[in-house]
């Protein structure tokens, strides 16, 4: 990392991390993750990139893995969706860490 700027990828890849090893701290924990992302992001709209990333690729991992054990694409969409949907849920917390943290960058 640069002091010119900062990195999505590893901005998405602290908020992740962070956000499974506070999942203990509902609210909290997501908060914490998007400060610490935010900041190493580099700027807020980096910062609200790095926190859809978790997300959206839970989403999708969860849609290519449900459809090659089914062998559906029904069920694979389905099972993308639900997954897409609790990431979305979990990311009211980190977008507003998110924010702060690309501000203090």
């Amino acid at each position: 990392m640069s002091d010119s700027g900062g990195s999505v990828f590893w901005g998405a890849f602290w908020m992740l991390l962070i956000s499974i090893l506070l999942f203990w701290l509902p609210g909290i924990g997501g908060f914490i993750a998007g400060i610490v992302g935010g900041k190493v992001s580099g700027s807020v709209g980096n910062a609200l990139v790095a926190a859809l990333l978790p997300a959206l690729g839970l989403g999708l991992l969860l849609f290519f893995f449900a459809t090659a054990l089914t062998g559906m694409i029904a069920i694979g969409l389905i099972a993308g969706l639900g997954g897409l949907m609790l990431g979305l849920v979990h990311i009211g917390g980190l977008l507003l860490g998110a924010i702060i943290g690309g501000l203090i960058a």
